[in-house]
């Protein structure tokens, strides 16, 4: 697909956006988010991908890849909670087979998963902050994944909000931002 100036007014793109968009070359939609990430606009990478979600799958499947990498910190932390693991297996389990029981047990997960990084999140914070948003943003991620039929754009947001988590956490955080997108190209067939 390609990104235009009418494509951008119409997902409402900021001016900035806009204007940084015009200044360059690129329109292959895919090529333009891994642009935006060399150039350090990877919350406008992440805003294109969110809007180029075409369905609950799609967000779904790139909700489960970002979320993934924070699980094992949070089981590192909390090793008895597997909470948010099982919250990403029932977002699985809904893609492998998208029916109502696999949809609520998802539901019901992501309501776990959220708690577990909710109470770990504030019971942390002083001591382990860092340990704390890893659970935090596994179950927010977890969200996106869990939810499954929740509208698109949510799970797409929730998403990114776990690839905001490997930005600010994460050594290698362009590796990873690079690798969410790259991934989201695959998925959304770009």
């Amino acid at each position: 697909m390609n990104i235009t100036k009418e494509w951008l007014l119409e997902k409402d793109a900021c001016k900035g956006g806009i204007k940084w968009f015009l200044s360059q070359d690129e329109i292959d939609a895919g090529k333009v988010m891994l642009k935006l990430i060399d150039c350090d606009r990877v919350a406008d990478a992440r805003w294109v991908m969110r809007k180029l979600i075409a369905t609950k799958t799609q967000a779904v499947l790139i909700a489960i890849f970002a979320a993934e990498p924070a699980i094992d910190i949070f089981e590192n932390k909390y090793p008895d909670d597997k909470r948010p693991r099982k919250a990403i297996e029932a977002a699985k389990a809904y893609i492998d087979n998208p029916c109502e029981n696999t949809r609520l047990a998802a539901n019901h997960a992501y309501h776990a998963a959220y708690a577990a990084a909710y109470h770990a999140y504030h019971a942390a914070y002083a001591a382990a902050y860092a340990a704390a948003d890893a659970a935090y943003a596994a179950a927010y991620a977890a969200y996106a994944a869990a939810y499954a039929a929740a509208d698109a754009a949510y799970a797409a947001a929730d998403a990114a909000a776990a690839a905001d988590y490997h930005d600010y956490h994460d050594c290698g955080k362009k590796e990873t931002q690079v690798k969410i997108i790259k991934y989201a190209i695959t998925v959304l067939g770009l």
